[in-house]
């Protein structure tokens, strides 16, 4: 695990921040998780460039961090071999307020002096326009005013302000507190509205993993997830994020470098579905308003794989020339040129995400015909790109071609259909869309299974293993026992797995050979194991996984095959997602483990 990529998350569902062990904020987009990195030294290349906002005591030798139990509060003990001792205490404010959650753009860092004397300098550093513009702060009698282009935001704190405006070394003798916000007036007492706003994201969180209906195996793991995964839904809207940061790239110097802070259809589909199974339902809730308005955005029906979190927004892609990159691994991209693709496996995902709205009886508003209406929209689309040539799962750049797990999505789309059709008693609509779904399946298994090969292949033209077969079973394509799926399990496994872990394809794509392991395939192989009858070994892969996390419990989107360290964007939803599924798949039950004691 790269030390760089040691990073913890906290966030409210309006901004978000990375802060590593020594208890820097390095990653934090304002004024939402999409927007400037005014904290990007993450991005920034060498030291000390790039934007970020840290407390260096004096000698300090080891620091140490970790979670609040069961919240997005984070806590860093800092240390010098001289005695001296402090604690950060880094959160977001998220807590009920007048009936609805409050969720302001800001971040609230607490600094306390434990033991000795801790002479400590707070270097506060913003950046805007991407790592452009390093704005000089104007200060008041008890804030720092930065002002870019676009926007201004203001640092409230009850230290001396003298000593953070300047870098002054200074004996920090009590605890402080610096909130970073609005440029805005601070309405009230500092130390004590923060010291309720703390309490009260606290409490926020203590509830709402309280109803998560987690396995009995691997709580603590699974619970870290799905706050992860919260974090990555941007609550106004309800735009999905892939992961919380750009550019981060997939192997060393491989220029695979892509912006995730925007909201793909097929990435936030299994973010709900992980969500679901826990019993975190809000989350779909606000997916499906968000669904809502990109569909009635898109009036000839199709759909991109992937929106802003605020529809309407271009992600046309371009280079943050002031930023250096990640270890200096340049380009910094901004935008993502997926959006202009044709990928059609996502009008398959948005359907089996909103299809539990139709099942669900714990949901206040359960879906009824006028989102079924809606859907059928999208199932007709569906239909009619059931065999178009795309830029498939992985989104290839160079290369079109009718990719099986595409039109496996297109299958799953009218088969989903049919059940919600007959939930809402519509039987004529209930066979219209068995009779497509049956179609579409007996199209595909005409080409992805290669006798010769003994295995399903990606596509229907020069076909190759790919690791999204694996989720033949998964999605109800074929049965698990099928022998023709349980080959492909073997000979993916064989094929693809490159120190313990799986690749996404092995073959060469536009920028070369592949060079680490996507981690989602290999919680996928882990899935498919335990379907196909061998649960130990599918055991024995998850365990591995969850060793690859990093020191806070995240996983970005990679593993480098021969170092094992972390690559790629972090928190990587479709990676966190993974460890939720398999853990939900692999766990002894709570009658197993606890009522019968085995």
């Amino acid at each position: 695990m790269s030390a760089d990529l040691d990073l913890a998350a906290i966030g409210n569902g309006t901004i978000a921040a990375l802060i590593d062990r020594a208890g820097r904020i390095s990653w934090c987009c304002w004024p939402r998780i999409n927007g400037d990195p005014v904290f990007s030294s993450l991005l920034g290349g060498d030291e000390p460039a790039g934007g970020f906002f840290d407390v260096v005591l004096e000698g300090q030798t080891r620091s140490r961090r970790r979670y609040i139990e069961n919240t997005a509060i984070i806590e860093t003990v800092i240390e010098n071999d001289a005695g001296a001792k402090l604690r950060i205490t880094d959160f977001a404010p998220r807590f009920k307020l007048y009936d609805r959650i409050y969720r302001p753009a800001m971040l609230v860092r607490r600094i306390e002096p434990l033991a000795g004397t801790c002479r400590i300098t707070v270097r506060l550093r913003p950046q805007f326009g991407w790592g452009s513009q390093s704005p000089r702060p104007v200060r008041g009698s008890n804030h720092m005013r930065f002002s870019g282009d676009d926007f201004a935001m203001r640092a409230t704190t009850d230290l001396p302000i003298v000593y953070i405006a300047e870098e002054r070394p200074f004996v920090l003798d009590r605890a402080g507190v610096v909130v970073i916000g609005p440029d805005e007036p601070f309405a009230s007492g500092i130390t004590e509205t923060t010291r309720s706003f703390e309490e009260k994201t606290r409490d926020y969180w203590y509830e709402w993993v309280r109803y998560l209906s987690i396995p009995f195996e691997w709580q603590d793991a699974v619970i870290r997830a799905a706050i992860s995964l919260k974090l990555c839904a941007y609550e106004e809207t309800g735009g999905i994020v892939a992961a919380l940061t750009t550019s981060i790239p997939e192997a060393p110097h491989s220029i695979r470098n892509w912006d995730y802070r925007h909201c793909w259809l097929r990435d936030s589909y299994f973010t709900v579905r992980a969500l679901n199974q826990l019993g975190a339902t809000r989350t779909m809730e606000d997916f499906i308003r968000y669904l809502t308005t990109i569909i009635a955005s898109e009036p000839s029906g199709r759909l991109a794989p992937v929106y802003s979190i605020v529809p309407g927004t271009p992600l046309d892609e371009h280079f943050a020339e002031s930023l250096q990159g990640y270890r200096g691994m340049g380009p910094v991209r901004v935008g993502n040129q997926a959006a202009e693709q044709v990928q059609n496996d996502g009008y398959g995902h948005v359907i089996l995400a909103a299809a539990q709205m139709f099942f669900d009886h714990r949901l206040p508003q359960r879906g009824g015909l006028s989102l079924f209406h809606l859907l059928e929209g999208v199932g007709a689309r569906a239909i009619e790109y059931a065999f178009e040539p795309d830029a498939g799962l992985w989104e290839l750049r160079g290369k079109r071609r009718v990719h099986t797990f595409s039109s496996v999505m297109s299958w799953a789309a009218c088969d989903r259909l049919a059940r919600i059709a007959r939930v809402l008693n519509l039987e004529d609509r209930a066979r219209f869309w068995s009779e497509e779904a049956n179609k579409i399946r007996a199209r595909i298994l005409s080409f992805a299974w290669n006798e010769k090969l003994n295995t399903f292949v990606d596509a229907d033209q020069d076909g190759q293993l790919d690791a999204s077969l694996l989720l033949l079973a998964e999605l109800g394509f074929v049965r698990p026992d099928d022998p023709r799926y349980i080959c492909t399990v073997d000979t993916i496994g064989h094929e693809l797995k490159r120190n313990g872990y799986l690749m996404r394809y092995a073959a060469e794509d536009d920028f070369g050979l592949p060079e680490t392991s996507f981690t989602i395939c290999s919680f996928w192989y882990a899935g498919a194991l335990d379907l196909i009858g061998r649960r130990g070994e599918a055991r024995e892969m998850f365990g591995s996984l969850l060793d690859r996390r990093n020191g806070a419990g995240l996983l970005s989107e990679d593993i480098d095959n021969k170092t094992l360290e972390l690559w790629g964007n972090i928190p990587q939803t479709y990676s966190m997602v993974g460890l939720i599924d398999t853990a939900m798949r692999l766990s002894k039950s709570w009658e197993e483990a606890f009522w019968r004691g085995s």
